[in-house]
């Protein structure tokens, strides 16, 4: 018979923890994620700011709508935590209002906030941190000697980067399907104010558009590609994101692409050899609110460069990667495909990537000339890191991805301590291997 000391262990459970969902990623996952700490015994409720937060979660028992005005909500928030007894906030992206003030009263009241974003190491992966993600993320300050100290224990190997997203079409569905409910079954929420300053009608019509357009837009971006591929000469790749994502927004000296734009085809008129060209790839969910194929064009007559500037409509990174002489972002994800490579690069803004020993600091027309490289075996373990800890395998949209990411991500949440943490200490659980579902 086991000893009484022998039979005690820690076990992942969520007796005694209450989970409060906030806004998450168009579809399912969030409702899917609740049911499964449901399982592991926690409580779960769910605060809705529109229809489509309320389309996506399936019982009216655990939903909580937030009605009142924006500057109402962290009063409101906190009656929930006093009444439910809340230990646990769980949200998508940590910048847009209504998250940035939850995650302020969280700290407050010392709750837990698990913060999700899209990969750092996109397309089949998931971000998930606690208390930040992107610029606010833990990873600003931590340093590689820090990072190599944490991996001393750590036997993962290092999976292939995979070369496509998985589940574009599902996001781009869903996106659509959320912005229909916003728009068309909105009425308890009068007093909802949007985080993005486009209206829920124009930017429904652009998702509408881009699902509707898709065949289109992938003719248009196979050609392009193929002409580049097959152009015979030296070229840059510049990596766009969306205007209004929160990294560029929040996190860059940047409001508008076009300023950015500016500023890289001014650097590449003045310091690349006349013989190369510049390819702008846009982000691969690029909804055309920005005329950035008409900006590139005027740039480039205006710097004396037509020719030479190519324009490509999102798609596969990798394709044009393979032949790239050195790449610029303001802070795009996409910018770790970059330094997989060894591909020199310059950015721009905050970025959990953007250390010394990976991004050049050269100013851009000499970065154009003549970039330097990153050191790749320092980024080796940088990645293996990041795939140690905060990296999930999976994805938001698609059913395959959804499993895939619930088979982890449960326990990771219900864990004493956070992935970094949990690294650090030896206690970390051991890694599920990328494997890339359907």
């Amino acid at each position: 018979m086991l000893e009484k000391a022998d039979c005690q262990m820690t076990r992942i459970t969520g007796e005694n923890r209450r989970f409060l969902f906030l806004q998450g990623p168009h579809g399912p996952f969030f409702w899917r994620l609740g049911k499964m700490l449901r399982a592991a015994g926690a409580d779960v409720w769910r605060a809705g700011f529109n229809a489509g937060d309320r389309a996506f979660w399936f019982t009216s028992q655990s939903y909580i709508a937030h009605r009142g005005s924006p500057e109402d909500w962290p009063d409101h928030l906190r009656k929930i935590v006093a009444d439910k007894g809340i230990t646990d906030i769980v949200l998508y992206g940590d910048t847009r209002p209504v998250h940035a003030e939850a995650i302020s009263v969280a700290n407050d009241l010392g709750l837990t906030v698990h913060v999700f974003e899209e990969g750092y190491l996109r397309p089949y992966w998931v971000t998930y941190e606690r208390g930040g993600s992107n610029g606010n993320s833990r990873l600003m300050k931590m340093t590689l000697k820090q990072m190599e100290k944490a991996l001393a224990g750590a036997d993962l190997e290092m999976p292939e980067a995979p070369s496509h997203w998985g589940d574009m079409r599902q996001h781009v569905f869903y996106g659509a399907l959320y912005h229909w409910f916003v728009m068309f079954r909105n009425g308890h929420y009068r007093n909802m104010r949007r985080h993005r300053e486009l209206p829920v009608t124009k930017e429904f019509y652009l998702y509408l558009r881009r699902l509707i357009g898709m065949p289109y837009f992938w003719a248009d971006r196979v050609w392009s590609t193929f002409r580049i591929k097959n152009g015979g000469y030296p070229y840059h790749i510049a990596l766009l994101q969306l205007e209004h994502d929160a990294s560029f927004q929040m996190h860059s000296p940047f409001t508008k692409m076009e300023e950015f734009l500016r500023i890289v085809v001014e650097g590449f008129a003045a310091g690349a050899p006349s013989h190369h060209h510049l390819v702008i790839k846009a982000h691969p969910l690029e909804n055309g609110k920005s005329p950035v194929r008409k900006i590139i064009k005027s740039l480039a007559a205006e710097l004396s460069v037509e020719g030479r500037v190519h324009y490509v409509r999102g798609g596969k990174l990798a394709q044009l990667l393979d032949h790239a002489r050195s790449a610029v972002t303001v802070n795009s994800t996409a910018a770790q495909q970059v330094l997989w490579r060894g591909i020199p690069l310059k950015v721009f803004g905050k970025a959990v990537y953007n250390k010394p020993q990976f991004v050049s600091t050269q100013p851009l027309p000499e970065f154009f000339s003549l970039p330097t490289r990153p050191d790749k075996r320092a980024y080796r373990d940088y990645r293996r890191f990041l795939l140690e800890t905060s990296q999930i395998p999976g994805g938001f949209y698609s059913s395959g991805g959804r499993k895939q990411l619930l088979r982890q991500v449960a326990d990771m949440m219900l864990f004493e301590q956070d992935p970094y943490d949990a690294l650090k200490s030896g206690k970390a659980a051991p890694r599920q291997q990328l494997r890339v579902v359907n």
